[in-house]
Protein backbone atom coordinates (compact mmCIF):
# COMPACT_ATOMS: atom_id res chain seq x y z
CA UNK A 1 0.00 0.00 0.00
CA UNK A 2 1.37 3.44 -0.82
CA UNK A 3 0.28 5.06 2.47
CA UNK A 4 1.78 2.36 4.70
CA UNK A 5 5.34 3.70 4.44
CA UNK A 6 4.23 7.22 5.36
CA UNK A 7 2.26 5.84 8.33
CA UNK A 8 5.26 3.88 9.60
CA UNK A 9 7.55 6.90 9.21
CA UNK A 10 5.03 9.11 11.00
CA UNK A 11 4.73 6.65 13.89
CA UNK A 12 8.52 6.42 14.14
CA UNK A 13 8.83 10.21 14.28
CA UNK A 14 6.15 10.47 16.98
CA UNK A 15 7.88 7.81 19.11
CA UNK A 16 11.24 9.53 18.60
CA UNK A 17 9.69 12.85 19.62
CA UNK A 18 8.24 11.35 22.79
CA UNK A 19 11.64 9.87 23.69
CA UNK A 20 13.34 13.24 23.15
CA UNK A 21 10.72 15.03 25.28
CA UNK A 22 11.08 12.50 28.10
CA UNK A 23 14.88 12.79 27.97
CA UNK A 24 14.59 16.59 28.12
CA UNK A 25 12.26 16.43 31.10
CA UNK A 26 14.64 14.09 32.92
CA UNK A 27 17.53 16.47 32.29
CA UNK A 28 15.47 19.43 33.48
CA UNK A 29 14.50 17.57 36.65
CA UNK A 30 18.14 16.64 37.22
CA UNK A 31 19.08 20.32 37.26
CA UNK A 32 16.15 21.30 39.51
CA UNK A 33 16.70 18.45 41.98
CA UNK A 34 20.43 17.72 42.26
CA UNK A 35 19.75 15.44 45.23
CA UNK A 36 18.38 12.83 42.81
CA UNK A 37 22.00 12.06 41.96
CA UNK A 38 21.60 12.13 38.19
CA UNK A 39 25.15 12.35 36.88
CA UNK A 40 26.71 11.87 40.31
CA UNK A 41 26.15 8.21 41.03
CA UNK A 42 28.63 6.12 43.03
CA UNK A 43 31.19 4.75 40.60
CA UNK A 44 31.33 7.82 38.37
CA UNK A 45 34.93 8.85 37.84
CA UNK A 46 35.91 12.32 39.07
CA UNK A 47 39.47 13.62 39.27
CA UNK A 48 40.41 17.09 40.46
CA UNK A 49 44.00 18.18 40.20
CA UNK A 50 45.85 21.44 40.63
CA UNK A 51 45.53 22.50 37.00
CA UNK A 52 42.32 20.88 35.88
CA UNK A 53 39.65 18.33 36.45
CA UNK A 54 38.22 15.31 34.69
CA UNK A 55 34.75 13.81 35.11
CA UNK A 56 33.38 10.72 33.39
CA UNK A 57 29.93 9.50 34.51
CA UNK A 58 30.46 5.81 33.68
CA UNK A 59 27.77 4.42 36.02
CA UNK A 60 25.29 7.07 34.90
CA UNK A 61 25.97 6.06 31.28
CA UNK A 62 25.37 2.39 32.11
CA UNK A 63 22.11 3.15 33.95
CA UNK A 64 20.85 5.31 31.07
CA UNK A 65 21.85 2.64 28.56
CA UNK A 66 19.92 -0.05 30.41
CA UNK A 67 16.87 2.21 30.80
CA UNK A 68 16.84 3.23 27.13
CA UNK A 69 17.37 -0.37 26.03
CA UNK A 70 14.36 -1.44 28.11
CA UNK A 71 12.20 1.42 26.79
CA UNK A 72 13.09 0.67 23.16
CA UNK A 73 12.54 -3.07 23.71
CA UNK A 74 9.14 -2.32 25.24
CA UNK A 75 8.19 -0.11 22.29
CA UNK A 76 9.33 -2.82 19.88
CA UNK A 77 7.39 -5.47 21.80
CA UNK A 78 4.19 -3.42 21.86
CA UNK A 79 4.32 -2.51 18.16
CA UNK A 80 4.91 -6.09 16.98
CA UNK A 81 2.10 -7.61 14.98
Amino acid sequence: MPGDLEFQLGRFLVILGVIIVVAGLILMLGVKFPTLGFGKLPGDIAYRGKHGSFYFPIVTCIVLSVALTFILWLISFLTRR
